[in-house]
């Protein structure tokens, strides 16, 4: 019976001995997936917080045809104006968020990465009726220390969807779109 007593307080010993669990990485990403929650219902209602949502230097990574390797928050925010100025966006599946990685220590920083179907829907004119497409959307963000967007990148075949819903007369009228 001593023998086991012993034993078992060798274990709580050596239990008390683990160093404490750093959390952190999980917290911020339980923070972060909040604000990305607030961008994604941003997008669907046309209701755009940029300063809650990113730094003043974020770069944001172009990953469509033709795009830019990164633009800064101000042309987002042009871009987003002129793009929501002809579409309406709802997101179609639930949203699924994964925790990232730092990419040099492969251990969670953090950061947010999301899957999503978005419809892309634009509205009848006179001359046009409605059309839409789905288009399945990954995006990745990072962020700083204050909880806000630094970097983001986003994956989804959006220029073949805005090609689709796009006609060819359209462009001719309008090449800013």
């Amino acid at each position: 019976m001593k023998l086991l007593n012993l034993m078992i307080c060798a274990l709580f010993v050596l239990g008390a001995c683990q160093p404490p669990q750093d959390n952190s990485a999980n917290e911020a990403f339980e923070k972060n997936s909040k604000v990305i929650m607030a961008y994604i219902e941003g997008y669907q209602s046309e209701n755009l917080d940029y300063d809650s949502w990113y730094a003043d230097d974020v770069v944001i990574r172009g990953t469509a045809f033709g795009a830019p390797d990164s633009v800064g928050l101000q042309d987002i925010k042009e871009q987003d104006k002129m793009f929501l100025a002809d579409f309406d966006l709802e997101l179609t599946s639930e949203v699924v968020l994964l925790p990232g990685v730092n990419v040099d220590t492969k251990k969670a920083d953090g950061s947010v990465r999301y899957y999503g179907d978005w419809k892309m829907i634009r509205s009848a004119t006179d001359s046009t009726e409605e059309k839409s497409v789905v288009v399945k959307v990954y995006e990745s963000f990072d962020f700083n220390e204050d909880g806000k967007i630094v970097f983001q990148q986003s994956y989804g075949d959006i220029s073949a969807a805005y090609e689709y819903l796009v006609t060819d007369e359209e462009m001719d009228d309008n090449p800013e779109m």
